[in-house]
């Protein structure tokens, strides 16, 4: 490693130790699995209730397996912005790791 490769390596570590990583560089809260989840785990998702997280299962029901993470969008309720907040979140295969309930941030209220 030369002297930049560690200088670089020394500021993540501190980075890290400190926990002062920029919004969105943190490790992911975890992910649901979208081709195994229930209805309680897809609840965990932002913007997804238990409507929506149902819909999502009898959807994967009656057609299979989700192929893509973009085939989220076919299920009723489940738009581009819907998408796009829960993308990071979901996974096709492996384990559902998440357990908590994502909270998004609110916008500030337009006075």
């Amino acid at each position: 490693m030369n002297r930049n490769q560690r200088i670089v390596f020394a500021l993540l570590v501190a980075l890290l130790a400190f926990n002062v990583l920029p919004a969105g560089a943190e490790e992911s809260q975890g992910v649901v699995n979208i081709n195994t989840a229930g209805v309680e785990e897809l609840s965990l998702l932002p913007r997804v209730g238990g409507v929506v997280a149902q819909r999502i299962v009898d959807f994967r029901e009656q057609n299979g397996r989700f192929k893509a993470l973009e085939d989220l969008m076919l299920v009723k309720g489940i738009g581009e912005k819907t998408f796009e907040l829960i993308r990071p979140h979901v996974s096709l295969q492996g384990e559902t790791t998440l357990t908590e309930k994502i909270q998004l941030p609110r916008k500030p209220s337009a006075e």
